[in-house]
């Protein structure tokens, strides 16, 4: 499955069913789930804590998903690295 990360902390995940998820912090993982009108990201059955289901509405809008990626980045570069 194809993910990228940094400092040793994935951000962002494409699951074995085509789903796309980005890392988010705790807040605005709430937000974007509201917003979106999404939930969390699920991988072989196990809830992706952490990580919001991208809906497909949002590939039609490539410069908004890129910020959310870019955000996701932010987010994880705030980690200790592992």
């Amino acid at each position: 499955m194809p993910y990228t990360s940094a400092n040793g902390h994935m951000f962002s995940l494409l699951n074995k069913d085509g789903e796309l998820g980005f890392r988010f912090s705790k807040q605005v993982q709430e937000k974007y789930i509201q917003e979106l009108g999404t939930t969390t990201l699920k991988s072989h059955g196990a809830t992706m804590r952490g990580y919001v289901l991208i809906p497909e509405k949002m590939f039609e809008d490539l410069d908004k998903l890129s910020e959310y990626l870019n955000e996701s980045y932010d987010y994880v570069m705030t980690l200790e690295p592992k």
